[in-house]
């Protein structure tokens, strides 16, 4: 199979959708591939490094489009992209089709066969193995994005994640406790806010209970608990799917 992996255009999307030891995984199991020239750039991969490990580079995203059986992707294909893909080709990336039915329309259209990351279940049947690490980096994420505009400068309330003594550390809300909340809390936990989690499931509360042991509230999500818990949070991260 050759696979094709064109340069993101979308906006602030720096990532790519193969590395070069990405790339050697294919190749050394016979399959060929096609980057787009500059593709890894913006994370500091070279066309260099891509041919070393067995890629072939080319010049525009149309030959990547043209040529490849497969094309492999970060985020969903733009207007123009969509108006590239063929009938049978296969395209992988994350899509998130449900707020994009225009993206659902075009793909149609195109006669691709589609399939998004973000619906891939693990091998058990259950989990979503290419969107968690996603959400981790989000969940874990969010917490320094929130810690950052807590400073007066950024508009904040100038309240300190940590605290200080004498000085009491940010009341940090999670809504949702499944992968991101779970690596929100982590993070706001480790930086010493008085964190409180809020979950519907009684399975993951016990989990959540289990894992922090006492270092985070972890509350059943109602109307009452959630406006009460709100209107004493520093910082509120929203993380249900």
């Amino acid at each position: 199979m050759l696979i094709g992996v064109p340069k993101e255009i979308k906006k602030l999307e720096h990532r790519v959708g193969l590395v070069p030891s990405s790339v050697k995984e294919f190749t050394t199991r016979g399959h060929e591939v096609l980057i787009e020239t500059g593709a890894g750039a913006a994370i500091n991969f070279g066309d260099k490094d891509y041919q070393e490990a067995g890629a072939k580079i080319a010049k525009s995203a149309e030959e990547v489009f043209k040529k490849a059986d497969m094309i492999i992707k970060v985020k969903e294909p733009q207007p123009n992209e969509c108006k590239m893909l063929r009938e049978d080709q296969v395209l992988f990336t994350y899509l998130h089709l449900a707020a994009d039915p225009q993206q659902a329309k075009d793909l149609m259209k195109s006669g691709c066969i589609a399939i998004a990351y973000e619906t891939v279940i693990g091998r058990s049947g259950r989990g979503l193995p290419l969107l968690e690490p996603m959400s981790e980096i989000a969940g874990r994420l969010s917490v320094i994005v929130g810690a950052t505009n807590l400073q007066k400068h950024h508009g904040g309330t100038g309240r300190l994640i940590s605290g200080v003594p004498g000085v009491r550390p940010a009341n940090v809300l999670v809504i949702g406790g499944g992968v991101a909340g779970f690596h929100a809390a982590q993070m706001a936990t480790g930086l010493g806010a008085n964190v409180t989690i809020l979950e519907r499931s009684n399975e993951r509360m016990r989990y959540l209970d289990d894992y922090f042991h006492g270092r985070a509230n972890i509350i059943y999500s109602n109307v009452d608990t959630l406006e009460k818990a709100a209107m004493k949070a520093d910082l509120i991260i929203g993380a249900v799917l």
